[in-house]
Formats: structure tokens, sequence, C-alpha cells
């Protein structure tokens, strides 16, 4: 079993798109350890605040059928992709960590490079993985938030 964190994040009728990505992430992952949920402004474009958290499984799944169950998911709450990476969305669900490993996965890094960029990403994974190691720092989740600029883009719902 590996833990895994995910990103979860919406602006798109926020609420509802949330909860029911959430329900599907449990029926096919089981209980998730969960993030308090943050709003953040839209980051790279303009359009709505988003609400984003941090969702926590053990899994047996490996990182290429998680990647497209996510995607599965995505697409049957409405999720459209477009060429611009920045942009509103119904739903979006990002594997961040795969145990401690390094790692590509259909393009993407693991651990992902949006953990030490964004704000709405490292402050919930700070909240439910504190004193988890970031395998590429040897620092803490907690630290990283702790050294973090700026902070206040965030509001804790």
């Amino acid at each position: 079993m590996s833990r895994i964190w995910l990103s979860i994040g919406s602006n798109i009728e926020r609420e509802l798109h949330i909860t029911e990505a959430l329900s599907q992430l449990e029926s096919e992952l089981g209980k998730a350890i969960l993030s308090p949920y943050y709003e953040s402004p839209a980051e790279g474009f303009e359009g709505p605040d988003f609400i984003n958290l941090v969702a926590g499984y053990d899994t047996d799944k490996r990182p290429a059928e998680l990647i497209k169950l996510f995607n599965s998911i995505e697409s049957g709450l409405g999720r459209t992709r477009t060429e611009k990476k920045f942009s509103s969305r119904t739903i979006d669900i990002d594997l961040l960590t795969y145990g401690d490993q390094v790692i590509e996965v259909m393009g993407k890094q693991l651990p992902r490079d949006d953990i030490l960029k964004y704000s709405f990403v490292l402050k919930p994974l700070a909240d439910v993985a504190a004193d988890e190691v970031h395998v590429l720092t040897g620092k803490t989740y907690q630290q990283h938030w702790d050294e973090f600029t700026p902070k206040d883009r965030l509001i804790r719902l």
C-alpha cells in the first residue's frame, strides 16, 4: 500500500463538484484524510475563486491507473480540457505524491512541483501531513509552509 496525496479544486459550482468527486473517490479508494477547505483566487487567469483541499488515501492502485481514474471522474463531472493550462473548471484532481517515490507518470513528475509553487496546494497538505518529508527537499511540508510566501491569498472555509 502507498499513501497518496491529491489536490482537489473547483471554481464552477464548487461545493457540488467537490462533494461528488469526493464521493466517487471514496467508492474507488476508501475513506480519505481530508484537509480543511480553502478559498483562493484563480491563479494565472481571471475567473471565480476556487475552493481547494488535499485528500489522502492508502491504495494499491498504480499511479497511471489512478490518473486515469481521476481523469474519468473529472470528465464525468463536466471537466473539459482546453489547450489553456489555466482556466475555470468544474473539478481538478491532481496526484501530488505516490508514497516516497520520485517518478514520472503520464507526463507528470511526482512529487508534483505544484506542492512548492502554490499556497492552495502546500497549506492544505501541511495541514494533514505536516511531519511528512518532501522526498526531494528533505524538509517537512510544515517547514515548507513556514518558509512559504505569500500566505495571505488563502481563506480557510
